[in-house]
């Protein structure tokens, strides 16, 4: 189907942030599938990971006991200071458990209409109750009813969520940091203040780390900068590498809400899956990957700040670990293509905001590069533009 709409490259291999197209030009990945490949391209031990689950156990369902899964709920939780984990396929998926819990909540409460307060500029996934979570006319357009009960606030206004709060509020649900929207960062203290906003109200606090989570933002989970631990917590992405997988994390009474039938997912948890994403922890953690996003993370952003101070079409630089933005004056879409011609893969979201989110694993000469080749391009774009 045309959802996806004409793609200029196909690829054929990867090796670490270098993937190949089907004539054997090399670029260097700076999408890295979406914030997914947080370890690279085929992963060396991912890789012996994957064969060997695959040649023992792939598949089994959640009828019976599987080991990987209960290793992989327990690492989640101790990194994360959650209590329970619900493991499904996809980002959407994690955020439609946590919708659920928050409607269980209400239920439980009594409350026959429960309200979520989500964000301008929110992406929570595509599915009909992540779609009517999600901000923005375009992604919904076509697929009305949405599925009611979400309350839209501006991001980084807790004054605002404050005010949109009532008797049928059950949850504030908000990404730690904006991704599809164009890395949007928030105050430092927005996150506590709507945990204590929350504790006072009897709320939810839902944060949806699909992308900010697994060390991207420099910490294992971003809200861990500011210290505001959630009540739900989901993430996806970056956590399989490639493997498709997401989680929802819980704890506390929210912890507590689904019983036996009460959700569930045929592939959602399998072995496979879960020794990849046990693998891909462990690796982040022994390796300090978080601790090394936020080192180079900080240097790229200071050089691209630098080298592009007197460019007058950037608006602004920005970013959070490896999880980086810049936001140009008018719509650039068109830097994707030129990029490409120079070996690198970029992402624009929002029409004018370059998306940079490297690998955990980019190395100083490949940030230089990637550094190199944006300055290039947009000082050059900027001229053809004049």
């Amino acid at each position: 189907m045309n959802n996806y709409g004409p793609r200029a490259l196909t690829l054929s291999r990867g090796e670490g942030s270098w993937v190949w197209d089907t004539n054997d030009n090399r670029y260097l990945d700076c999408v890295t599938g979406i914030a997914v490949c947080g370890l690279g391209h085929c992963h060396p031990e991912l890789t012996k990971v994957i064969v060997d689950q695959a040649s023992t156990l792939v598949h089994s369902s959640n009828l019976y006991n599987i080991t990987w899964q209960q290793k992989l709920a327990d690492k989640l939780c101790s990194v994360g200071q959650m209590e329970k984990a619900f493991f499904g396929n996809s980002g959407a998926e994690a955020n439609e458990a946590a919708i659920k819990l928050a409607r269980l909540k209400a239920h439980a409460n009594a409350i026959a209409n429960p309200e979520i307060i989500v964000m301008d500029g929110a992406f929570h996934g595509r599915t009909m109750a992540t779609l009517s979570a999600t901000s923005g006319a375009k992604i919904q357009k076509g697929f009305a009813p949405l599925v009611q009960g979400f309350v839209r606030v501006p991001f980084g206004d807790t004054k605002a969520v404050a005010e949109a709060g009532s008797k049928n509020t059950v949850a504030v649900m908000v990404e730690p940091i904006q991704g599809e929207a164009g890395i949007n960062i928030p105050t430092p203290n927005y996150l506590s203040d709507l945990r204590v906003l929350c504790d006072e109200n009897g709320w939810l606090l839902i944060f949806d780390e699909v992308q900010t989570g697994n060390a991207r933002t420099g910490q294992y989970f971003a809200w861990q900068h500011s210290g505001a631990a959630p009540d739900i917590l989901t993430t996806a992405k970056g956590l399989g590498n490639g493997f498709p997988i997401g989680t929802c994390l819980a704890r506390g009474e929210a912890a507590e809400y689904f019983s036996a039938g009460s959700h569930g997912s045929t592939y959602g948890g399998n072995p496979l899956a879960c020794r990849v994403a046990h693998r891909v922890v462990e690796i982040i953690k022994d390796q300090n990957l978080d601790q090394r996003a936020a080192t180079l993370g900080a240097s790229i952003v200071g050089e691209l700040q630098s080298n592009l101070a007197d460019a007058p079409q950037v608006k602004d630089i920005r970013g959070i670990g490896l999880m980086m933005a810049i936001e140009m004056e008018t719509d650039c879409a068109d830097l994707v293509t030129q990029a490409a011609a120079q070996g690198l893969l970029i992402n624009v979201t929002g029409g004018n905001r370059i998306r940079l989110l490297p690998a955990l694993t980019f190395s100083d000469s490949q940030a230089e590069q990637m550094i190199a080749t944006l300055t290039s391009i947009i000082t050059g774009w900027k001229r053809s533009e004049s």
